[in-house]
């Protein structure tokens, strides 16, 4: 290891600056694994929140992937703990299967995105570093990612349960060694993480350069910069022209200005971001086909019908009902918040005709078709965004969201 100085705090409370405001005693999560660089942030985390008033707590998630995993996750909280920092064990079930690694990824995160939700933490940290984001930019760039893609990770990400932060990706990994071995702290070291299975792990072999400082690291880091520079432009012209053609409904559809949209590229991207919202799907359509709707101004694409400038999701591409149980996602887009025991919720459909008729709401009945309806037997009781019947609460949250 080089002569290298740790990060310090100063440095860390000015990565921090520009991701907040953070208002007074600020509450954060920070996802540790045990390893080097999540030990270092909470290190970091903890000292910058308690010097505001406020406190960092650790999510250390055991994946239950290899034997041994929850010894590991008791040892990284007990470590924590016994420094006088708050850590809590969230503990996964995932099954054995192909893109283990990807799926584990995105359970940790959901796990850890529901507890900020359940303690009430606005934030939750990341430990990704510039080697880390080097990697990314590399693995995108083989699998022939666009612009968007080679931006690499972001900074700042919103999620509805939290805000994701990754402060530490300018910051080269070495540093986040020298201080844990400054402090006498010994970490993990988790084998899947050279195991040549595995494609990251290839990709880190390729670029030997396990500090995060070697001239290949540094130009895949400004180039993921770089991107995302032309991505936060972009995104700046999409949110301009969305404002001024769209109006966006709490029932869950959109009436567009085909005029004040255009027919340009920001065009193309904002109508991608819209169908990807309203669909409640992670990911946007093929741009091919939106470029296709978007030339003919009507039809219908993802599970989202657009005629007459409004867009609703397709009734017939709904998803099946499940228990309305508070948390429960109905459709990737409306979140359970409230209700009572024993209903189900799903789409309206078929009822809604005798609803308009009956209520007089002035929805068109393609919309009322795909709104979250409750049953009990069968039988609609309450249409809770319409303020019908049994009261609930369902909010609005979009797995594709927000746009952009």
């Amino acid at each position: 290891m080089t002569g290298e100085a740790p990060l310090s705090a100063a440095e860390f409370a000015a990565l921090m600056a520009p991701l907040g405001p953070f208002g007074p005693a600020p509450r954060l999560a920070v996802g540790v694994s045990g390893g080097p660089h999540s030990l270092a942030l909470m290190l970091l985390a903890s000292a910058w929140a308690r010097a505001r008033g406020g406190e960092a707590v650790a999510l250390v998630v055991d994946h239950g992937l290899r034997p041994g995993s929850d010894a590991e996750a008791a040892w990284a909280a007990g470590l924590l703990r016994q420094q006088g920092m708050p850590a809590e064990i969230l503990t996964l079930a995932l099954p054995g299967g192909a893109a283990i690694q990807e799926r584990a990824r995105a359970g940790r995160l959901e796990a850890m995105l529901d507890r900020c939700a359940a303690l009430g933490l606005p934030w939750l940290l990341l430990g990704q570093h510039q080697a880390d984001q080097a990697e990314t930019v590399l693995f995108r760039a083989l699998r022939g990612s666009g612009a968007a893609g080679l931006a690499g990770m972001a900074a700042a990400r919103p999620e509805p349960a939290a805000l994701l932060l990754r402060p530490l990706l300018p910051v080269a990994p070495v540093r986040l060694e020298v201080l844990l071995a400054a402090r006498g702290i010994v970490p993990l070291r988790d084998p899947s993480n050279t195991h040549p299975r595995f494609a990251r792990a290839r990709l880190r072999a390729a670029l030997a350069d396990p500090e995060g400082q070697g001239a290949g690291t540094q130009a895949l880091a400004a180039a993921a910069t770089a991107f995302a520079c032309r991505r936060d432009r972009a995104q700046e012209a999409l949110t301009t022209r969305l404002a001024a053609a769209l109006r966006l409904r709490p029932e869950g559809y959109a009436m567009l200005d085909a005029a004040a949209l255009g027919q340009d590229d920001v065009a193309r991207a904002a109508l991608a971001a819209l169908l990807r919202l309203l669909s409640g799907e992670e990911h946007a359509p093929p741009e091919a086909a939106v470029a296709r709707l978007l030339a003919q101004g009507q039809g219908t694409l993802h599970g989202v019908q657009w005629a007459a400038g409004l867009l609703c999701r397709e009734p017939a591409a709904c998803a099946p009902p499940l228990p309305a149980s508070p948390g429960a996602v109905w459709d990737d887009r409306w979140q359970v918040d409230v209700v009572p025991e024993g209903l189900e919720v799903g789409a309206l459909g078929a009822a809604s005709a005798a609803l308009a008729r009956r209520e007089r709401r002035g929805l068109p009945a393609r919309v009322l078709a795909g709104l979250p309806a409750l049953r009990r037997a069968g039988a609609v009781v309450g249409v809770p965004v319409l303020g019908l019947g049994t009261a609930a609460e369902l909010t609005f949250a979009p797995r594709g969201g927000p746009l952009g």
